[in-house]
């Protein structure tokens, strides 16, 4: 069976459309349950995925709702996974809408022998701002973006591959942590989209910049040996001044945010969308 869990904090906005895609996806071979845990909501996060338990059953999903009174990302997905009851486990964010046949495509990815990380397609949709369109069309031809498999905002793994690492610890970035448990080859992308978000406007984006990069800094300082298996293709100088003159408005707005980052402090955790 495939376990779904859901991390949402202050989620009330985001978390019905979430949920009702997920419960309209295609049918999973071997059932499916979806685990929600609200974990230091100061709104109706939790009430609101619990008013969802008719659509659940409709759908033929199990729906189980957590609420932590305290706040902490790596504390809810352990929550989650405590009780968990699929061998295979996805992990997604709340502002996410999933396509139908992703879970079913997830779940015969997953159904191997081997150890096995998966992920789908993801789709940024149209921000509002002008700021954020560009920078979103420059940031999805780099790298990371580019490379197999990345998993922001939902990824998976079978019972082999949750045996990789034991509880999420405490840190910023679990879904990088847990993508280079894998090496490159044993990650798998679906053709199956998903809808991904990105946060609007200038200062946001520098927040979040700053956050991942110092997601990854605390990665390498604690786990250095994570890092070689990253996988993705350098970014060289030549490849910079490519994407440049391809896309000098985006060029330009992600080097802005790139500057304002390194001018500014960590704040440690703050909303990826």
């Amino acid at each position: 069976m495939l376990s779904v869990i859901v991390p949402a904090s202050n989620e009330a906005d985001y978390i019905a459309d979430c949920l009702n895609a997920v419960f309209a996806s295609d049918a999973v071979p071997g059932g499916a349950e979806v685990v929600v845990v609200a974990n230091g909501c100061r709104d109706r996060t939790a009430d609101v995925a619990r008013g969802l338990s008719a659509q659940a059953a409709q759908a033929g999903w199990r729906l189980t709702v957590l609420d932590l009174p305290q706040g902490g990302k790596p504390g809810a997905l352990n929550a989650g996974d405590a009780v968990a009851t699929g061998d295979m486990r996805a992990y997604l964010d709340a502002d996410v809408i999933v396509s139908a046949p992703l879970f079913a495509q997830l779940v015969q990815a997953l159904s191997v022998d081997e150890v096995r990380y998966a992920s789908g397609t993801a789709i940024i949709p149209r921000a509002k701002s002008w700021v954020t369109r560009l920078y979103a069309r420059f940031w999805q031809r780099l790298p990371f973006a580019q490379a197999t498999a990345p998993g922001y905002g939902l990824f998976a793994v079978n019972a082999a591959g949750r045996r990789r690492w034991g509880a999420f610890p405490t840190i910023i970035s679990d879904d990088t942590f847990v993508r280079l448990q894998f090496s490159p080859a044993e990650r798998v992308q679906v053709s199956a989209t998903y809808l991904w978000p990105m946060i609007e406007g200038f200062s946001a984006l520098a927040r979040v910049r700053r956050r991942q990069d110092a997601g990854v800094r605390e990665i390498a300082g604690q786990w250095p040996e994570l890092l070689e298996r990253e996988g993705k293709a350098r970014l060289t100088p030549g490849r910079i001044v490519g994407l440049a003159l391809s896309d000098p408005p985006g060029f330009a707005v992600y080097s802005a945010v790139s500057l304002a980052v390194r001018s500014g402090r960590s704040a440690g955790w703050t909303r990826g969308r």
